[in-house]
């Protein structure tokens, strides 16, 4: 039977500390519009920063959406599963607001994440994504299979460093800001610094 908690905590961080992916769900405001759930690993760019406050390393990907959803309502959960272990998960919902790379709010909590916390240059760091948690709860997880983790993949670093050596790094951050600029509904998302 799950439970509500009233803070994150030492044993709950000390769990969320040894897993190794996340997932982070937002939607737009209203009835229209994509829901969005994201995949997220390299746990070190995850953080606990208090009882109830988490932030993770957003880098640049294959959409914006999770930026451009905060930006417009704020509402999202983070949900972690046990994959190994005994059988767990845990979500955090909560308002998330964007902490654009290049802004002092950013350069402020940047600091408790370990240097080199994702496998991409500083440059694929495009913001910290910060969430006030308003509710953790947990579930039996009962249902979500075992498996073995076999390692980080490097596709991420090699992926960009051919795109950078064929459209050098300043087009190649342009290239990255304009796909960021929007969400598939049209929302607005990263600044174009």
């Amino acid at each position: 039977m799950g439970q509500e908690f009233d803070e994150l905590t030492p044993a709950l961080v000390d769990w969320i500390g040894r897993q190794r992916m996340y997932f982070v769900g937002t939607a737009p405001s209203g009835d229209d519009g994509l829901v969005n759930i994201s995949p997220k690993g390299w746990m070190d760019s995850f953080r606990v920063l208090g009882p109830r406050q988490v932030a993770y390393l957003d880098v640049f990907g294959s959409g914006v959406e999770t930026i451009a959803h905060l930006k417009q309502n704020g509402r999202i959960v983070v949900m972690l599963c046990a994959f190994e272990g005994g059988p767990r998960i845990l979500r955090m919902h909560g308002r998330g607001e964007v902490l654009e790379n290049g802004t002092s709010a950013f350069d402020e909590v940047i600091g408790a994440f370990p240097a080199g916390a994702t496998q991409g240059t500083e440059r694929s760091i495009r913001s910290i994504i910060r969430v006030n948690v308003e509710r953790i709860a947990d579930s039996c997880g009962y249902g979500v299979p075992v498996m073995d983790y076999v390692g980080e993949r490097d596709t991420y670093d090699r992926h960009y460093e051919v795109k950078e050596r064929k459209q050098g790094a300043e087009d190649l951050l342009a290239f990255r800001r304009r796909r960021a600029a929007t969400s598939l509904d049209g929302l607005p998302g990263l600044s174009q610094r």
